[in-house]
């Protein structure tokens, strides 16, 4: 679900792949790699790819928490994919 968000918000700004790329100085494949979870961010980059969005660290997480907690509300399967993710 982190990683779906992640890739509509820069998907809702309007960014390609290659736009945040250049925003971050790295490559397609590097904002690629990210996007399907090959690559894992840390907290620190995670706020650099929102401000090159954009967005800020907290706006980015508060619409991250209210998916997570939609899913938690939707039923058993959401709630099996939110303690895989725990």
């Amino acid at each position: 679900m982190f990683l779906r968000e992640l890739r509509s918000a820069r998907q809702r700004q309007g960014l390609t792949q290659i736009d945040l790329a250049e925003r971050l100085g790295e490559s397609q494949s590097f904002i690629s790699k990210c996007e399907r979870g090959e690559r894992r961010i840390d907290v620190v980059e995670l706020r650099a790819f929102c401000r090159a969005m954009g967005l800020s660290l907290l706006s980015f997480s508060q619409r991250l928490d209210r998916v997570l907690a939609a899913a938690a509300r939707s039923g058993p399967s959401s709630r099996r994919k939110l303690s895989k993710l725990q």
